[in-house]
């Protein structure tokens, strides 16, 4: 009986099963060739000369959390050839699963070929992804202070929250540091209002009249401090951020020949990132409509223009996004095209700002969102158009090409002539003649979405 065998694409290869306590290393298919190793430092340096000893150059890992990154780097440092393994693909493995076990199938697997490397930033990049990553810890820390003072007040039944879209901002602040100061007369605080607030003050005062109580005051109190810290830190952050980008910045003189004026949200980037954010990638980004000072920060500190490269076609970039559905196909027919779960930051921000497409008027995928949420829902509609979105970044940047707004007149010309040429299809189903469908025109029982 003739036996099929598989060719060895690398023969010096390596398996390492990353825990958080020890790793397992195979060089071989016999439990001769795996050792265990501790994660420390000098454990990393004996890991490094045991594969050295036994010819290893190329070293697949596995690995959940952040209990390879030390290790990667160290191996990398020695000279191997060294990629990120997903765990998705090494799980099948027969029988009881040991991690002797992983570790083998993983070497098993490396040396045939059968495994490909997760995409990995450059050092600095993964530097830029630390600051942003901080930087939103102290946003979301900043959120939680504000729900507590938004709980506060409602407990004592003041309702600043139903008259101001922000009690942390000018008009807020001033009322609250009012308050804690001792001032109880409800129309001497809402005097403290800026002209812009588009409630009136005699609903403001009557929302400022309520039970104050010690121990809520208190809370509000140390809440506010612990606001303002953390407010402070952002500043630093953005400060430290500001100067990174600046020092490593690729084209400094490169002068952007139309500046876009955006609305700045409430936590975006101080420092001119729209210029920066210019010299890296070559091309305005802040072009696309939508697309935020915040998406750009995110964009900016986890992509760099090379990275973009290691995507052969925006296909890949999408798929990478998780954007893009995974389509499964068996006996020729569609049986999934979900899009897969996962938890990119890069295409969270993307969603967030398609997401405020599907409350705009006046974008060119507008149309889009609104037709994809009428057949599948919101939810969709944003996935969608976050993926149209990462398709118009990529081919800017890697075609370090302008952003070309469609014209919306044309597009919509476009579907009025496609509902004309359904609407023509329906009547000729229906077997319709001109008095008929002029009947229909006339009583004005054609639904506007037929």
């Amino acid at each position: 009986m003739e036996k099929l065998s598989m060719e060895i694409v690398n023969p010096h290869a390596a398996g390492i099963d990353v825990g958080s306590r020890f790793h397992m290393v195979a060089v071989s298919q016999s439990e001769q060739g795996v050792k265990t190793f501790g994660v420390y430092t000098e454990d990393h340096q004996s890991m490094i000369g045991w594969l050295k000893d036994h010819q290893v150059n190329s070293i697949a890992m596995e690995s959940t959390g952040s209990y390879w990154q030390t290790l990667f780097s160290a191996l990398q440092v020695a000279g191997f050839e060294v990629i990120l393994v997903n765990g998705r693909h090494t799980k099948n493995i027969k029988g009881r699963k040991t991690d002797v076990q992983d570790c083998m199938w993983i070497q098993k697997l490396h040396s045939l070929g059968l495994l490909s490397g997760s995409f990995l930033p450059d050092h600095f990049t993964d530097q830029l992804r630390t600051y942003y990553n901080h930087r939103q810890h102290l946003i979301e820390q900043m959120s939680k202070y504000t729900n507590k003072l938004q709980k506060s007040f409602r407990l004592m039944n003041i309702r600043l929250d139903v008259v101001l879209n922000d009690i942390t901002g000018k008009s807020g602040r001033a009322i609250i540091e009012a308050i804690l100061n001792g001032q109880r007369d409800s129309i001497e605080l809402a005097n403290l209002v800026n002209g812009r607030v588009k409630k009136s003050k005699v609903e403001i005062a009557q929302s400022l009249r309520g039970n104050w109580r010690d121990d809520l005051l208190f809370e509000i109190k140390e809440c506010l401090d612990l606001y303002d810290i953390y407010h402070s830190k952002l500043i630093a952050c953005d400060e430290a951020l500001n100067d990174i980008l600046i020092v490593a910045e690729p084209h400094p003189n490169h002068i952007i020949q139309s500046q876009v004026k955006k609305t700045r949200s409430k936590h975006a980037p101080l420092f001119d990132i729209q210029k920066i954010a210019y010299s890296y990638y070559g091309t305005n980004l802040f072009e696309i409509p939508a697309i935020s000072y915040n998406t750009i920060l995110c964009l900016l500190t986890h992509i760099s223009k090379k990275d973009f490269d290691k995507f052969p076609t925006v296909k890949h970039f999408t798929s990478w996004l998780r954007l893009a559905p995974d389509t499964k196909k068996t006996g020729g027919k569609v049986i999934s095209s979900r899009t897969p779960k996962g938890k990119n930051i890069t295409a969270l921000a993307l969603r967030q700002a398609a997401n405020s497409i599907g409350n705009m008027k006046g974008h060119y995928l507008s149309h889009f969102f609104k037709r994809v949420a009428y057949k599948k829902g919101r939810s969709s509609a944003i996935t969608a158009t976050a993926r149209k979105l990462a398709a118009i970044i990529y081919q800017m940047i890697t075609r370090q090409q302008p952003y070309l707004p469609s014209d919306i007149d044309a597009l919509e010309q476009k579907q009025k002539k496609q509902k004309i040429k359904n609407l023509k299809s329906q009547f000729k189903k229906l077997n319709l003649d001109k008095n008929e469908i002029l009947d229909i025109l006339t009583s004005g029982s054609l639904s506007p979405n037929f």
